[in-house]
């Protein structure tokens, strides 16, 4: 078997199946790659499935991620014996966390209660509020489904079920964005909340040279104003508090971290879909002929996560990168970015260029003194939500007349000459 590495799964036990009938969903048509097969995984495949990442993981923390489509068509049958798996598979030192993402439409309290005793992280789809959300999530009929979604919140929140919040930021929510936060933030209570840009390209399946996006997908420089607008409030009042992924992967790279966030990480390829039917894909977005792996209950997993064809392909996200983004001072934060938005020519006619360039590099320069700042901080070992009190000093000017040798007014205990002198 392979050496044991660092990956992250997908696994979609009901493939691209879903209740609803989001029109941005670029999942739906994968249903087209199994004609005739019941989107259905087996218990055969389940078992195969969970014992296998087990053996695979470098560590005594298993991760368990459920996708889709939409997960809970599988029923709560499945998942408990899911469960079961685990128990039975933990007992050789393995812990296993569970977490799944859901339109939470078919959540009721039979659900909650599962997912509480089983300690599952919910991840809710949910672009804001009402005629936000309504205008791209849709049910089959073309009906509006915010109202189920809340439903949904409301008896995880009743179970005090942990949840975070999924947000795609399209063509129709991304001109609102203190609407969109103050809503996740005041009226749902949500900690954690990871806003994802909609790149839909114009073909139903496939990256073909010279695709173009649809008018559901955020404008480029929309798509900054955006994230700085939400980043200016977060700052001043809910760092530490609230959660904002995109935050936390710019602060890993200005602290030298780590990026735990495939799409602005060097290279790619350790976040990996599976299908229900043991089929492994080199990414969500990559679910296509050209980029399937093999399957488990051919392959083992560890070796087909380390196979070449996926190393090369994690590779080419470094590989394919214009002059014009190497050159870049913040290459450092965004690495180009995800691959599969690379569909612009650079100014110098290179192919490669990421169709939310100009959005990003408007927010890192935006974010780049405050993550100075709190790369900072946490240098000095202390927290980057001390940033809210060095912006209040400044702000009222409190650092007026302050001698070098005197206690600095941002409450860090040091030197005025040693802190903010």
């Amino acid at each position: 078997m392979a050496d044991k590495t660092s990956y992250h799964l997908l696994a979609k036990p009901a493939g691209a199946a879903c209740n609803l009938r989001c029109d941005y969903c670029f999942f739906l048509s994968k249903a087209g790659l199994y004609p005739g097969q019941k989107q259905h995984m087996t218990d055969s495949v389940l078992e195969t499935y969970l014992r296998q990442l087990a053996e695979s993981q470098p560590g005594p923390v298993c991760p368990v991620a459920w996708q889709g489509g939409e997960p809970t068509l599988m029923g709560l049958d499945f998942f408990r014996r899911s469960i079961e798996l685990e128990h039975s598979l933990g007992g050789e030192g393995v812990t296993f966390e569970n977490s799944i993402q859901t339109n939470g439409t078919l959540l009721d309290e039979e659900w909650c209660q599962f997912l509480a005793e089983n300690g599952f992280l919910v991840g809710i789809s949910l672009d804001s509020p009402c005629e936000l959300h309504d205008a791209y999530r849709k049910d089959p009929s073309g009906g509006p489904t915010f109202d189920r979604v809340m439903r949904g919140v409301e008896l995880l929140k009743k179970r005090d079920v942990d949840f975070n919040i999924l947000c795609t930021v399209n063509a129709t929510n991304a001109s609102h964005p203190p609407e969109v936060y103050r809503f996740f933030r005041d009226e749902l209570d949500a900690r954690y909340i990871q806003l994802i840009p909609i790149v839909e390209r114009d073909n139903d399946t496939g990256f073909q040279e010279g695709d173009r996006v649809t008018a559901r997908s955020v404008d480029p420089a929309e798509w900054g104003t955006f994230l700085n607008s939400i980043f200016d409030e977060w700052m001043r009042s809910d760092v530490g508090e609230v959660f904002v992924m995109m935050f936390d992967w710019a602060l890993a790279s200005w602290a030298g971290a780590p990026q735990s966030a495939c799409i602005f990480a060097p290279t790619c390829g350790r976040a990996l879909t599976l299908e229900h039917n043991g089929d492994l894909y080199s990414c969500d977005h990559y679910v296509e002929p050209g980029y399937l792996l093999g399957n488990i209950t051919d392959t083992p997993l560890a070796r087909l996560v380390n196979y070449e064809q996926q190393e090369a392909f994690g590779r080419r996200k470094q590989e394919g990168l214009p002059a014009v983004c190497r050159d870049c001072r913040y290459l450092f934060a965004c690495n180009g970015a995800c691959p599969k938005d690379r569909l612009l020519t650079s100014p110098d006619g290179e192919p490669g260029l990421n169709y939310l360039c100009e959005g990003y590099r408007s927010f890192l320069e935006h974010v780049d003194e405050p993550m100075k700042v709190m790369a900072g901080l946490l240098a000095q070992g202390r927290a980057p939500s001390d940033i809210k009190g060095l912006i209040s000093a400044a702000e009222n000017e409190t650092f007026a007349g302050v001698g070098r040798n005197e206690e600095c007014p941002c409450g860090s205990g040091l030197k005025f000459k040693r802190c903010h002198g």
